[in-house]
């Protein structure tokens, strides 16, 4: 069950109306790494975790915050909306600043949503559930929370470099300073687990033998140069503890060239005797 109360969590009033960062702001709201990505991925993950216990309630306790996190960005928005010089066309044909304005601004937000925030990143597009993961493995899932509040950490600290309204970098800063607990906590909860598991591959319970053990620990040099030989994940014991870890300069190939059987007459694929003459091309058509 969920209760809402009316206060903010953290207070979300800038200085100044600002619809061109209202736009810019839609980013941390509905955008890949954004609040409505995390909230419905801690949340799904913490509904789908089987058991009761403290990960669960992590989870929950993580993803509920988030809420909170979502309606301070759609306040901070509103506001920044406020008084947006919209109605009146002729005056801004005539005063570049205001042009600039209504040039910049996200015009759904005057058009669609009536001077409020909406699902969506800072080019539009409509939030996608496609943007979150719930696994039902927790290591995994975790990790991923990792990476998630890195990535949404990053972008909320360029955001704070783009504003001078000292509002906005207030909310911006508790933002960031939550991102910074979100990804000490998802590393503490993956140290734990790790431990636990006795693995850092996932799936932990998977049986190492039924891998091709002789690849596990090989890095393969596919590109131009070699400097990746330089880091430790080419020689030395893996990180798992389970291996050692080692360098291949040119890969082999471990199978043949493929020789696929021609389609049947029906499918109408491009015959093989005609696939075979591509190599022959006249002087004339080279």
């Amino acid at each position: 069950m969920f209760y809402h109360i009316k206060e903010l969590q953290y207070q979300a009033k800038p200085e100044r109306p600002d619809p061109i960062f209202a736009r810019k702001l839609q980013e941390a709201l509905g955008g890949q790494f954004g609040e409505m990505t995390v909230m419905m991925q801690y949340l799904f993950q913490g509904w789908n975790t089987r058991g009761d216990g403290k990960y669960r309630d992590l989870l929950l306790d993580t993803g509920t915050e988030e809420i909170a996190h979502v309606e301070m960005l759609c306040t901070m928005i509103a506001r920044l909306l406020d008084g947006a010089p919209v109605g009146d066309q002729e005056t801004a044909a005539q005063n570049p600043v205001i042009g600039a304005i209504l040039g910049g601004m996200n015009p759904q937000h005057t058009i669609v949503s009536g001077l409020g925030a909406m699902p969506v990143d800072a080019m539009g597009n409509r939030w996608n559930a496609d943007y979150m993961i719930a696994s039902g493995n927790l290591l995994a899932d975790f990790r991923y929370n990792l990476a998630s509040e890195a990535q949404g950490r990053l972008q909320v600290a360029r955001l704070y470099e783009e504003t001078t309204d000292r509002g906005v970098k207030d909310m911006l800063s508790f933002l960031l300073a939550r991102d910074t607990m979100h990804q000490n906590q998802w590393a503490a909860a993956i140290a734990e687990l790790e431990a636990k598991e006795g693995d850092i591959v996932v799936p932990t319970t998977f049986p190492r033998e039924l891998e091709k053990q002789e690849v596990s620990y090989v890095l393969f040099n596919f590109s131009q140069g070699n400097q990746s030989a330089a880091g430790r994940w080419a020689q030395g014991p893996s990180m798992d503890g389970k291996g050692v870890f080692q360098y291949v300069e040119c890969p082999f190939p471990f199978a043949g060239k493929p020789k696929l059987k021609p389609a049947p007459p029906y499918i109408h694929d491009t015959p093989p005797a005609a696939m075979r003459q591509e190599e022959d091309v006249p002087p004339n058509l080279a």
